[in-house]
């Protein structure tokens, strides 16, 4: 079976790049468009193996959504943030809340699989 990976990201041309490289690379791929679609995927989706969350996005951003995760203990899958941010305070409190890394936008495709090859559990 292949590994479950879930996307969150507001832009849909993002979320087309993740997809069609992680699902040529032998994953599964979920979306979802903000934080709060985030959790609800979570919720649906126990055997999620990772999450890639971007940190700007409308209703619930990223930061908001790995520290509900983290509060609920409702996913153990390692999260990487891909944004356009780069701020230390940023990273630091998306580290505090378990985010396993941090990439910056623009990303290249073959650099997310192989960090999701190496997280995905």
């Amino acid at each position: 079976m292949n590994k479950k990976i879930l996307v969150v990201d507001d832009s849909n041309t993002i979320r087309q790049q993740l997809a069609f490289a992680l699902t040529r690379a032998g994953y599964e791929v979920i979306e979802a468009g903000d934080g709060r679609e985030g959790l609800n995927q979570i919720a649906g989706n126990p055997d999620i193996a990772m999450i890639i969350c971007d940190v700007n996005m409308p209703k619930m951003n990223g930061l908001e959504m790995i520290e509900e995760i983290a509060k609920n203990k409702s996913s153990f899958a390692p999260v990487i943030m891909l944004t356009t941010e780069g701020g230390n305070e940023l990273i630091e409190r998306a580290k505090k809340s378990g985010a396993k890394g941090w990439l910056v936008k623009p990303f290249k495709p073959e650099q997310i699989v192989d960090v999701v090859k190496k997280l995905a559990a």
